[in-house]
């Protein structure tokens, strides 16, 4: 069951199970947040006159809500059901599935450290939740962009096995990367200076490169990480077509 520490704040959307329920209200556990309860007033639970909570309630059921108020003293949770589009309810239940995918991920990390999942929720995975709002995002940084982790405070130790494990957990579909290349050259061998640029562009990054039309011509790539792609890509283009000469070079992406 995927955790979090401490008291959600208000305005969270979290999900909880129905324990119990009285003519005015329903007491719930807060399924994120271990030894948490809240409760769901009658008021709150739709957007008309409810003569009936158990019409609209029922109990051990899990249910998507909003946190409309907090007292941390008193251990007091408001929660309502009224208050959330679908769009939201929706949006929290793939957010938690993710999230269960990603705390099998971090099972994994602590299994490669002889660690238990209770253990490494303490040492990485309510430092990611703080840092990142969801591990399931840490992970796929860890998978695009490793090195954001360890400026974001991530200890390296940790970033090396959160990347060894979304690679082998986080499933990629590849996408196309595709840039134009305007290239015109007005010299009597501009045709032989735009050949020779391209076919180095070719040898040293291994691109596919068409003819479209004069003077443009088209660069696709195929990848599983289309983000750190592009980026790779218009940092070569840019340094590529200001070391050449004679020639004008634009590129644009898309």
């Amino acid at each position: 069951m995927v955790k979090r520490k401490g008291f959600p704040t208000e305005g969270e959307i979290i999900l909880v199970t129905v324990k119990s329920i009285t003519p005015y209200s329903a007491l719930c556990s807060l399924d994120e947040y271990p030894g948490k309860e809240g409760m769901i007033h009658i008021s709150e639970v739709a957007g008309k006159w409810v003569r009936d909570i158990k019409n609209f309630i029922k109990q051990n059921k899990q249910y998507v809500t909003k946190v409309i108020r907090i007292d941390e003293e008193k251990g007091h949770i408001t929660l309502s059901l009224k208050r959330l589009s679908k769009k939201e309810r929706d949006k929290k239940i793939q957010n938690y599935k993710n999230e269960e995918r990603a705390e099998k991920m971090l099972a994994m990390v602590g299994k490669k450290l002889n660690v238990p999942l209770n253990e490494i929720y303490e040492k990485l995975g309510y430092e990611l939740q703080e840092t990142f709002g969801y591990m399931f995002t840490a992970f796929n940084l860890a998978l695009e962009e490793p090195e954001k982790l360890v400026r974001r405070g991530v200890d390296q130790k940790y970033v090396k096995i959160m990347e060894e494990v979304s690679k082998e957990c986080i499933q990629k579909k590849e996408v196309e990367i595709k840039a134009t290349l305007e290239l015109k050259s007005f010299t009597s061998d501009g045709i032989n200076r735009i050949k020779e640029f391209l076919s180095s562009l070719h040898d040293k990054y291994k691109w596919e490169i068409k003819y479209i039309s004069a003077p443009r011509y088209s660069i696709e790539i195929t990848t599983n990480n289309p983000k750190k792609t592009e980026k790779d890509m218009r940092e070569k283009l840019t340094e590529e077509i200001s070391k050449i000469k004679n020639i004008e070079a634009s590129f644009g992406m898309g």
